[in-house]
């Protein structure tokens, strides 16, 4: 008789009272318990960064039912020439289906972010690929499926089983997985083409993601038997939704996209946008990031990008000026005041020497003459406050060493006579 599954489970429930049956269930139990001191070993001597990353981490997931695989295999051979080994050989596929399971579960971790949610999802589809094949080499396969096919109900003449149901939500449920794990790969060949612009990239990044999905949709409903026509009803009612509750959405997610196209702000610029300025260091469908020079992140909706003014101060190049208000009394000399303020700005290492710093006189105030001192920075990511800071400290240093005032709000108040006798 040919070794197939239906056979295996016939010899295994022939050979469930024989005594021989336990020499194989001692055989089994001693291998797992070698392959699970064995795997926690391996795992105790490496890292938990190392062991998580890549290749590494679907080792991991395998190593148990390998290992047990390969010893069971071992004690199968040794086995097989006293006794039967009905239970060896109903492991060995089992074992080998628990590995292929855990392979499958793991591209979870390659289309979602690491948590504690994908770790329980994970380890759920393992064991539900594994607990199915099971039943299925123990021969109890048939009587379940008969039984959920039972439970059924009619929709006008289509008979809709509870089987059919789950066939059709574990194939949508492949596909999906498969289709976010291919365009997840593809979208990190995308962000690392160095020779496209990173807006062009991100742009190709966004759109990969959903055409992929709809695509794996229009091509596996067909197939569980769900006509494509049914949903121009779901599509006339998300249109509307869209116009009236989903349009600040909808906008957001349309500007992202006209913004990556017109190249007006790219990752990388300096920005002010509203009230915020800071480094735009991300972009997505819905916001962008602005990150400002004390470590505060605003996440900006694409929309406001589209509809207020944006300054973006290294659109064309990277050099902005920094102006710095200085006020001397009229009792100082401007000249050795713009001396000061020049050698102060040369002195500092964030500051251009082209264009040079330069002063100006802006007025001749109430208080004192206002002078203004330009410095040019290659640097708009990191602010201009710590820059002022540091060259304030070097003018007030200067003027108290040379004399020179800095101009204070005076009022000069008159008492006139002439009051009423006696007062």
């Amino acid at each position: 008789m040919p070794l197939t599954f239906e056979s295996l489970a016939q010899k295994f429930w022939q050979e469930l009272h024989d005594v021989q049956f336990v020499w194989q269930a001692a055989a089994l139990l001693l291998c797992l318990a070698l392959a699970a001191a064995f795997t926690r070993y391996a795992r105790r001597h490496m890292s938990v960064a190392a062991a998580d990353r890549g290749g590494a981490g679907l080792l991991r997931r395998m190593a148990f039912p390998l290992c047990a695989g390969l010893l069971v295999l071992i004690a199968r051979w040794l086995l097989n020439g006293y006794q039967g080994v009905s239970m060896l050989n109903i492991a060995v596929p089992l074992l080998t289906t628990l590995a292929i399971s855990r392979a499958f579960a793991y591209m979870l971790r390659l289309v979602y972010p690491a948590g504690g949610a994908t770790s329980v999802f994970e380890r759920t589809i393992s064991w539900l690929i594994w607990g199915g094949f099971a039943l299925y080499v123990l021969g109890l396969a048939p009587g379940i499926i008969a039984f959920f096919d039972d439970v059924s109900f009619h929709v006008g003449k289509q008979k809709i089983s509870l089987l059919a149901v789950g066939q059709a939500a574990a194939l949508i449920v492949f596909t999906l997985l498969l289709t976010l794990w291919i365009s997840r790969l593809i979208e990190e060949q995308v962000m690392a083409a160095q020779r496209m612009q990173m807006t062009l990239r991100v742009m190709l990044a966004k759109l990969l993601r959903p055409v992929l999905v709809l695509f794996a949709l229009f091509m596996v409903l067909p197939a569980v038997g769900i006509d494509l026509t049914a949903l121009s009803v779901f599509g006339g009612a998300l249109g509307v939704g869209i116009g009236f509750g989903l349009q600040k959405i909808a906008s957001n997610y349309i500007s992202g996209f006209i913004i990556l196209l017109d190249h007006s702000v790219k990752i990388g610029d300096v920005v002010t946008i509203e009230k915020n300025t800071g480094q735009l260091n991300k972009m997505t469908a819905r916001y962008v990031v602005v990150r400002g020079g004390d470590g505060t992140e605003a996440l900006i909706p694409n929309e406001s990008v589209i509809t207020s003014t944006v300054i973006n101060h290294s659109y064309s190049d990277t050099r902005v000026c920094v102006a710095i208000p200085v006020q001397i009394s009229y009792r100082s000399d401007p000249d050795a005041a713009t001396h000061v303020l020049l050698e102060a700005a040369r002195a500092h290492p964030r500051a251009q020497q082209s264009p040079e710093p330069r002063v100006s006189i802006v007025a001749f105030a109430d208080g004192g003459i206002n002078l203004e001192l330009g410095v040019w920075i290659r640097d708009p990511e990191l602010g201009g406050a710590a820059l002022r800071s540091d060259i304030y400290y070097a003018i007030w240093r200067e003027f108290k060493a040379q004399g020179i005032e800095i101009a204070c709000p005076q009022r000069e108040v008159r008492l006139l006579g002439g009051g009423p006798a006696g007062a």
